[in-house]
């Protein structure tokens, strides 16, 4: 069983930053792929960013070189570094654990223009 936990959300303007953590609590489940997903209002869920247990990344085009994922396999953290947000980053903010199907409740993140 895995659970998770995202905290870090919270409304911000154009251009800012935020740091949105994931929390991982496991009972003898390994946590290997981890990523980031995301869901505007009244839109799908949408990928954001991937991360590997050999640290490879991967991230949706439309936040390449703003978002940045990273991991703290010690802690079983997962980070993900938002740069330059726009008001089109709106959106709650899921963290995933791919190999349990995992997901966490979700942080808002609100972007004012």
């Amino acid at each position: 069983q895995v659970q998770l936990v995202e905290s870090g959300g919270g409304l911000v303007q154009a251009g800012g930053s935020l740091r949105l953590s994931c929390a991982a609590s496991t009972s003898g489940f390994r946590i290997n792929t981890m990523g980031w997903y995301r869901q505007a209002p009244g839109k799908q869920r949408e990928w954001v960013a991937i991360i590997t247990g050999g640290g490879t990344t991967g991230y949706t085009d439309s936040v390449k070189g703003r978002f940045t994922i990273s991991r703290d396999v010690a802690k079983k953290m997962l980070y993900l570094q938002m740069n330059s947000l726009k008001p089109e980053d709106t959106g709650v903010y899921y963290c995933h654990a791919y190999e349990s199907s995992a997901w966490g409740q979700g942080t808002q993140v609100t972007v004012s223009s």
